[in-house]
């Protein structure tokens, strides 16, 4: 489900008197929250809903990432870099996952991590390397 809503209270930082002195796109720059990616200057936020009952497995991966960085979002966004089109295979995510600096491609049960040498110095030479979610991990509880 598609709302608009108050960013919790907990999560909101509020401007300093400089920041509130500034004008346009310096202003509409300053972080609103601890979430400033999905923060408007209204302190709401645009959010899509998860439900266990609907979608259990991406469901136990959002709980996993709170748990693990005490954020309970992810920002979801088209799948695509400036002047391609939007992804729409598995073939294109994986030519776009390797064009960028992208750590990590999911697809399904599987993820592909970027393999970096320690003497590398660019981010897109390294390789990527493939592990199914199934071989990493229990499948979550519930």
């Amino acid at each position: 489900m598609l709302l608009c809503a108050d960013v919790a209270a907990g999560r909101r930082r509020e401007m300093t008197e400089g920041e509130r002195a500034l004008w346009g796109i310096e202003k509409l720059n300053v972080p609103r929250s601890t979430i400033p990616a999905v923060t408007h200057v209204d302190y709401s936020a645009r959010l899509q809903t998860v439900r266990k009952e609907t979608n259990p497995v991406y469901h136990a991966i959002l709980s996993a990432f709170r748990e693990r960085t005490g954020c309970p979002v992810v920002v979801n966004t088209s799948f695509n870099v400036r002047g391609e089109p939007i992804v729409c295979s598995p073939e294109d995510a994986y030519r776009c996952f390797m064009r960028t600096s992208m750590d990590a491609l999911v697809l399904e049960n599987h993820v592909l991590l970027r393999r970096r040498s320690p003497h590398s110095q660019n981010r897109r030479t390294g390789a990527a390397s493939s592990r199914s979610t199934r071989e990493r991990s229990p499948a979550p509880s519930s």
